[in-house]
């Protein structure tokens, strides 16, 4: 009975991790992927601030771009239309593939408002020694 039920639970844990295993996103920071670029087929997260100046529009709605954390800049290219808070100078993070040294975004997402960026992004600058704490203002008459 103890073994039956160790084999239904060993298999029950290898069938959710299988169905999983596409539903896991990795997020790197630029430095990160330049050190150890991952393969084409792996779908990744890569945040950090858009380089300022880099930021070119094409043809219909592809834009490129890059992203840096201080320590390396990676290029994007993205197809679709970009967040209304995407600027340089800003935080962002892109769901895509690093496809022969360019990072294919198929998702963009910038912050939302003045204070907020993501975990990940702040912990990879924070690692440059390019973060600076947001401060709050202070309205006086």
């Amino acid at each position: 009975m103890i073994a039956l039920a160790f084999v239904a639970l060993a298999l029950s844990t290898g069938l959710i991790g299988y169905a999983m295993r596409d539903g896991i996103n990795y997020f790197r920071s630029p430095t990160e992927v330049a050190a150890a670029p991952p393969p084409a087929s792996e779908l990744f997260r890569i945040g950090g601030l858009v380089e300022a100046g880099t930021i070119l529009r094409g043809q219909g709605d592809v834009v490129s771009f890059r992203v840096t954390d201080g320590g390396a800049s990676i290029p994007v290219t993205y197809t679709g239309i970009l967040p209304d808070l995407f600027e340089e100078d800003q935080g962002m993070v892109g769901q895509g593939r690093l496809i022969n040294g360019t990072f294919e975004a198929v998702e963009i997402l910038a912050k939302h408002d003045e204070t907020y960026m993501p975990k990940e992004v702040i912990d990879a600058l924070k690692e440059q020694g390019v973060y600076v704490e947001p401060h709050d203002s202070v309205v006086t008459n």
